[in-house]
């Protein structure tokens, strides 16, 4: 690579890392009281789905290590906003469903989580966000296939 490359490459994830960092704090200051970003994306994602899912399958999903996870279905369970049962066709796993009271905390952060990202979206125009979300889209997934 060149140094030109080089730059550019060093450039593009330092933007890309300090953009997530700055809206993880946009976005964790407006969610409900307790919840944390790693909660309501477990929580969004159960919602989407209308299914359950194991914990590993969770963590795949997330790209976290089943520790990690484990860790956020304890507190999401703790506050009654997932239902964990034993898989009924193999006792050493568990199964993840979102609870009434998860749906209600999901959907009372996307109330507050919405007017931020509009807001964000509206300043920099709709024309510049759908340029910038192919080129998005395919570097996630080069990272994902492990390009």
């Amino acid at each position: 690579m060149t140094d030109d490359t080089n730059a550019l490459a060093v450039s593009l994830f330092s933007e890309i890392l300090t953009t997530e960092q700055l809206l993880r704090n946009r976005l964790s200051r407006v969610l409900p009281k307790g919840m944390e970003l790693s909660h309501f994306s477990v929580l969004n994602h159960l919602a989407f789905i209308s299914d359950e899912r194991s914990p590993a399958q969770l963590a795949a999903t997330f790209h976290v290590t089943r520790g990690a996870m484990t860790n956020t279905l304890t507190k999401l369970e703790w506050a009654g906003y997932v239902h964990i049962r034993p898989d009924w066709d193999d006792a050493r796993r568990k199964m993840v469903a979102i609870s009434p009271a998860g749906r209600q905390a999901r959907d009372q952060a996307i109330a507050v989580l919405t007017p931020v990202i509009n807001q964000v979206v509206a300043e920099m125009g709709a024309t510049k966000v759908r340029t910038v979300l192919p080129v998005l889209r395919d570097l996630r997934a080069r990272l994902e296939r492990g390009d």
